[in-house]
């Protein structure tokens, strides 16, 4: 057997990407998937890249394999016929999902259909309480029964998921001790096992998709080992984790949903190396292909993680559209932003790409197969990025003209403007922006900054688009790796052996019992340890530990690091003060005197993969060949053409440098080096880009109607941050679970500006008039950093005193700029309680006036005491008080540095565009209306005396009146 012959195979829907690892050398290929029979391009694909390099499959010494079956498997809902059994009572958790709303103005929002439909879901009598005591015992003959109804119904997978049983396994494993003698060799899956943690729901959700995808999985895995048995490999079989790991084949058949997403992450896991290789902790990874954009941050060498993943969106790339599941996973944002990416123009005359796109069939315009909309791709085509003739090594020929006719028709047109160019101009930037937007509050979610990261671009778009994304987040370095076609695949080797564990068992901080916290990580190390080998083999491992903390009352929790030998007496103290520090580092401000709670214990075991030896530095030793042919491109900074000359990456050596502007092709993709950037080509064969000016953040010209639409967009993220940070720190559940929230931005005249998509369309009209009377009682003369506004008057903030308006002066410079508000719902401020027996408003409990609730910073504890006086619910109250307040900071920080990005003096030109555009917009739907005049009237009892509702509403030209 041949010396580490290792093998990297990522199953895509689309492609299958092939690497062969062999003392030093490196192979690539791409063949077409097979979907009926994955394993067949696996085989394929290997059977070339062996030929070509002189081997056999017996020369194999690692196969390391990542494939999007599972994921297919619930997008398409091909996999088993399963069935869930439940709790007595909580038959239809799967259907009830819980209360937020994805898109706040849809009335006929649709979430994807369970996985099990309500036939197959069963319950039986059995309950355990939150601390893991048994209150009913398990009703064994019920379960014998359901055994019986499962056999009639055929079903080939079952999920078991009983109320609390992360705190009491013991029913669930009683289940399936009865299954397995009903119905040998029917799969079955735990909760408890496969996630271990609160939250019902997601719980139960995970639990199904992994019974879901069990048959298939396991089939696959079955074939795919004996056929590569067959012809003569005896090497060990990993599969990549969508947490960027990689796990034994018995593991990956136990929890295959953990597989799903394992072929972006391993884009992740090339990233990090990346960073290894060159000494740099912080890099940011962007992959863009044909559909969509993926960006990942790499924090002290080490891709970020998370522990909630969606599946099946029903709106495409929509947040909280999708079936959650709770595994561990590498995390990254994907949007819509890849070549296919389809553009157009919106209601408001805005420029829009995405998320649709035209995929390969019939592919972008310029392809000639049928495509009418214009695509990232044709833009870029018509910019002169891409050459017609040599796109995709030459197999697909482009049309230019197709291409520019249908930027002339769907977006020049209808946008106002001069041409094509200008068309393609705008698609570039939206879609560049977008793609930083995305990258910006991922990166602000976790309080990062992606100013000064060194941004690794791979994927067949991405190194296309790669200068202006970095002009746009203040990067100055980008590095394009070599064979960055197959870059998730190439990260698959580099992969470490891990597994993770995450395990709830709630403890007071107050109440901390050191000893159980330590009994708890112990065991957590071993089951994880015991998983870890299956992949790692005798190889030494590490362990790395993490607590999940909240005030108490909260519903989100922030990871909190642990030290790496056993908790001590001081062990509490040590979590608060490392709580607090983190939970100021993200939300801005803690919350002096509220308890503090962990939910949940993770472990990670992972061998210890060797680092990379630092790349030897590379002098620019010689200037690559000057005298080449050039082309045309539009750069979208100055707007205008220039000559880029045209270099072949198979020609450059390490240490040749190049000067922007320049295009290097390979046969996978091209490298724009923009103006004012250069390149070098290092010792791994990597192409390094920098800039030779600091970078600025770049938007264009702040005059243009382009730069005004990316800054209006940058507005909208900045709020949806806000309101996010609200949606997390809250206390009431009707607003961290619910989103009864509205959080929005307004100039100094208390125009609403931009409004955050997370919310309530109640709340959203009301907080905007409530600005106008802050504006109005303080005056804006009088507003000075750091103070903070509140108010629940009925008559002039939203009409309901539970709902509390506050509202925060933004500024920039020392000059007032713009406000913050934000809207959210508390439980509880006095009153005779919940219900509609209130005869007049002073029943309903506490009533603020207009207030300050922080002055230059220094909190009113005389209001603060008020407050927590006034309601039977004081620690959530003045919990939520806090979270309006903190998210209003977050908005405030966020604006100013947009303003520095963009080097804005005042909004006042943006908002009159914003308002502008909005108001034409309106007119030109009501002036499609019929004029005329329409009443109605009703009259509502319940009340002392009925009570008759009238209204009439007159629609004229582009006016209405009601």
């Amino acid at each position: 057997m041949t010396q580490n012959a290792r093998l990297a195979a990522d199953i895509g829907g689309t492609f299958t990407d092939l690497v062969l690892d062999h003392e030093g050398r490196r192979w690539t290929a791409k063949v077409l998937t097979t979907p009926k029979a994955p394993e067949e391009a696996l085989i394929r694909g290997a059977r070339e890249l062996l030929a070509t390099a002189g081997l056999a499959f017996s020369d194999l010494t690692q196969i390391v394999h990542g494939t999007t079956l599972a994921t297919n498997a619930i997008i398409e809902r091909k996999g088993a016929r399963t069935a869930l059994i439940a709790t007595d009572g909580f038959r239809d958790t799967l259907e009830i999902a819980d209360e937020s709303r994805f898109d706040q103005y849809d009335v006929l929002i649709e979430k994807p259909k369970p996985l099990v439909s309500r036939d197959l879901r069963f319950t039986v009598p059995e309950r355990v309480d939150v601390m893991g005591k048994v209150q009913k015992p398990l009703d064994e003959a019920a379960v014998r029964a359901v055994a019986e109804r499962l056999s009639r119904a055929e079903v080939e997978a079952v999920a078991v998921a009983f109320m609390h049983a992360y705190a009491y396994p013991g029913h669930e494993a009683r289940v399936r001790e009865l299954l397995a003698d009903a119905l040998p060799g029917l799969p079955v899956t735990l909760s408890s096992e496969v996630c271990p943690e609160v939250r019902e729901y997601e719980r139960t959700s995970t639990a199904v998709a992994n019974a879901y995808v069990q048959p298939l999985m396991a089939g696959y895995l079955a074939r795919l080992q004996a056929e590569l048995g067959r012809l003569g490999s005896t090497a060990p079989i990993h599969l990549m984790t969508s947490g960027g790991t990689l796990t034994g084949i018995e593991t990956a058949r136990r929890f295959p949903i953990r597989l799903v997403e394992s072929g972006p992450a391993g884009g992740a896991i090339l990233a990090a190396r990346i960073a290894a290789e060159r000494g740099e902790a912080e890099i940011l990874s962007f992959d863009m292909g044909g559909t969509t954009a993926k960006i990942c941050l790499i924090e002290n060498g080490q891709p970020l993680k998370a522990r909630t993943f969606e599946v099946d969106r029903s709106s495409r790339f929509m947040k909280g559209s999708g079936l959650p599941v709770r595994i561990p996973v590498i995390e990254m944002v994907e949007i819509g932003a890849g070549g296919g990416s389809e553009a157009g123009v919106d209601a408001l005359g805005r420029v829009t790409v995405g998320p649709s796109s035209a995929g390969s069939e019939p592919g972008p315009a310029c392809y000639g197969r049928g495509g009418l909309k214009p695509t990232v791709t044709d833009a870029d085509l018509t910019l002169g990025r891409i050459d017609p003739a040599t796109f995709a090594g030459g197999r697909i020929r482009l049309d230019p003209s197709a291409a520019h006719q249908t930027l002339s028709e769907v977006v020049a047109k209808p946008a106002g403007m001069a041409d094509a160019n200008a068309a393609a101009l705008a698609v570039s930037e939206v879609v560049d922006e977008n793609m930083a937007n995305a990258a910006r509050v991922h990166a602000v979610e976790r309080g990062i900054d992606t100013a000064g990261r060194t941004l690794v671009a791979f994927g067949g778009a991405a190194p296309l688009h790669a200068c202006r994304v970095a002009q746009k987040l203040g990067i100055s370095r980008i590095v394009v790796p070599r064979d960055a076609g197959v870059g998730s695949a190439i990260g698959f080797l580099e992969a470490p052996a891990a597994f993770e564990i995450v395990r709830s068992r709630h403890m007071m901080l107050n109440a901390f019992d050191v000893e159980a916290a330590n009994a708890l990580l112990d065991e957590l190390a071993q089951d994880a340890e015991r998983e870890a080998k299956s992949a790692a083999g005798n190889a030494a491992l590490a362990t790395t530990r993490q607590a999940f903390m909240r005030y108490a009352g909260q519903g989100h929790e922030v990871a909190v690091p642990l030290p790496s030998d056993r908790l001590g007496r001081d062990a509490a103290d040590d979590l608060r003060r490392a709580f607090e520090r983190e939970y100021e580092r993200l939300f801005s401000r803690h919350i002096p005197g509220a308890r503090i709670e962990i939910m949940s214990w993770a472990v990670h075991v992972s061998n210890t993969v060797p680092a990379p030896e630092l790349l030897p530095s590379v002098d620019a030793t010689e200037s690559a060949p000057t005298d080449r042919p050039t082309r045309s491109i539009i750069d979208p900074e100055t707007r205008t053409a220039a000559n880029f000359q045209l270099h072949d990456r198979a020609t450059l050596q390490p240490g040749q440098s190049l000067q922007g502007p320049c295009v290097v092709a390979e046969a996978g993709t091209s490298t724009i080096v923009a103006p004012g950037f250069d390149a070098h080509v290092d010792t791994a064969g990597a192409l390094v880009l920098t800039a030779r000016q600091q970078a600025h953040r770049s938007a264009g010209k702040p005059d243009d109607d382009i730069a005004r639409q990316i800054m209006w967009n940058r507005l909208i993220a900045v709020v949806e941050e806000q309101a996010q940070v609200l949606l997390r720190t809250a206390f009431s559940p009707i607003v961290r679970e619910a989103g009864d929230l509205s959080a929005g931005i307004f100039d100094a005249r208390g125009r609403m500006l931009a409004q955050a998509v997370t919310g309530t369309p109640g709340h959203v009209n009301s907080m905007a008039e409530s600005v106008k009377h802050f504006i109005d009682h303080f005056g804006l003369e009088q507003m000075q950093p750091g103070d903070v506004y509140i108010t629940n008057d009925p008559w002039k903030g939203t009409g309901h005193t539970n709902d509390f308006v506050v509202t925060t002066p933004g500024f920039h410079r020392g000059r007032l700029v713009a406000l913050f508000s934000c809207t959210s719902h508390l439980m509880d401020i006095g009153g005779i309680g919940f219900g509609p027996d209130a005869t007049d408003v002073f029943m309903e409990g506490l009533h603020i006036p207009f207030l300050k609730l922080f002055d230059r910073g220094a909190a009113n504890e005389t209001l603060f005491a008020m407050i927590r006086a006034n309601t039977r619910l004081p620690v959530d109250t003045i919990g939520d008080v806090y979270s309006l307040a903190n998210c209003n900071d977050i908005g405030c920080q966020r604006l100013i540095s947009m303003m520095d990005e963009f080097a804005l003096d005042t909004l006042d030109d943006l908002a009159d565009h914003i308002c502008s555009r909005s108001e034409a917009a309106v007119r030109a739907r009501i002036s499609a209306l019929a004029d005329g005049a329409w009443s109605y009237q009703m009259t509502v009892d319940g009340y002392e005396s009925a009570v008759t509702l009238a209204a009439k509403t007159t629609v004229s030209g582009d006016d209405i009146l009601v």
